[in-house]
């Protein structure tokens, strides 16, 4: 496996398609941490771009929150509490309590359960929405090659505001 000069996981040129989507998912993931790598929890939680609230602790947190909602609660279609409390649904709120350290660990714990939850399943394999997820989709259900096409889509996303951010807070830019 090749990686870039900072450390991510290069995805392969030529692989099966599950390989091939997880090793981007992978990717994003990495260059998430890489975004958040070397700052202290004053400059995670520093706001670039009033008047957005948005953070990179708050992004690390999303995203803890986006990896459970996707594996445990639509493919598994388990009945689980937000990550961080029922006040906080998607993530974004920040605790004075709460550091980088903690919530990088809660969004590793999340991706590994993923893992788990997903490990022997097929890609065709689905898994229950929401109704209301269901009437904006069209579909009771979603494969896990839709979710893993979507994380790559939302992980691709919200990497684009750490770049932003992480440049705001100290001038660090890249891939």
């Amino acid at each position: 496996m090749a990686f870039t000069p900072d450390g991510r996981p290069i995805p392969p040129a030529h692989a099966d398609e599950r390989t091939m989507l997880e090793s981007w998912l992978e990717f994003q993931r990495a260059t998430l941490a890489t975004k958040v790598a070397g700052l202290d929890d004053r400059q995670v939680r520093l706001v670039a771009v009033p008047p957005s609230t948005m953070t990179l602790l708050g992004l690390v947190q999303h995203l803890a929150e986006v990896e459970r909602t996707w594996y445990q609660r639509v493919f598994a279609g388990l009945e689980v509490p937000p990550v961080y409390g029922a006040d906080n649904p998607d993530g974004y709120v920040l605790d004075p309590g709460r550091g980088a350290a903690e919530a990088l660990a809660r969004w590793r714990a999340e991706i590994d359960l993923g893992r788990e939850l997903t490990a022997s399943a097929s890609l065709d394999a689905a898994g229950p929405l929401s109704a209301g997820a269901a009437a904006a989709l069209g579909s009771e259900t979603v494969s896990l090659r839709w979710i893993l096409v979507h994380l790559v889509e939302e992980y691709a996303r919200h990497n684009g505001h750490a770049d932003l951010l992480r440049e705001c807070v100290d001038g660090v830019t890249g891939v």
